[in-house]
Order: C-alpha cells, then sequence, then structure tokens
C-alpha cells in the first residue's frame, strides 16, 4: 500500500477509536469533511500545519499519525528541490 493509502488507514482507525464521525473530526480540525474523506481514502495527502489540526483534532501527538508508516526502500519516484 502506498504511503497515502497507509495515512489514510491510520487516520480512519485513530478516528474510529476516538469515537469520532468524519463529520466532527472535521469540524475540529477546521476542514471540509469532502477532504476528511479524501484523505482517509487515500486520495490526498495533507500539508504539515494540516497534519497537525488533524492530530489536535483527534487529540493526540502528529507522530502518531505517522509511526506506524511502512516505508519501503525505493528511491524517491520524483526529484525533490534540495537547499
Amino acid at each position: 500500500m502506498d504511503i497515502r493509502g497507509q495515512f489514510g488507514r491510520i487516520l480512519r482507525e485513530l478516528r474510529s477509536s476516538k469515537g469520532l464521525s468524519q463529520e466532527e473530526l472535521a469540524h475540529r480540525a477546521d476542514m471540509s469533511v469532502p477532504y476528511l474523506s479524501d484523505l482517509e481514502r487515500g486520495r490526498s495527502a495533507p500539508s504539515l500545519s494540516m497534519l497537525v489540526d488533524l492530530a489536535r483534532g483527534l487529540g493526540v501527538h502528529p507522530a502518531d499519525l505517522l509511526k506506524d508508516l511502512v516505508l519501503d526502500d525505493a528511491p524517491p519516484s520524483r526529484k525533490r528541490p534540495r537547499d
């Protein structure tokens, strides 16, 4: 499963474990329900600030949204600018 899909699964599981609906979490994180749905389905990737907003809405540390991601050893598919 790719990173977006993994993140979506983790987000959905955390939201469900907290007993929150998508509507409630979207409200707490100040985002739209369709965007949250896209995140949970792996169709979108959150920005850093959105990741923090989601963590606050869930009452967890932002690292909790990333700690179970499984990274492969393949090189990045896109070149990123380096400072």
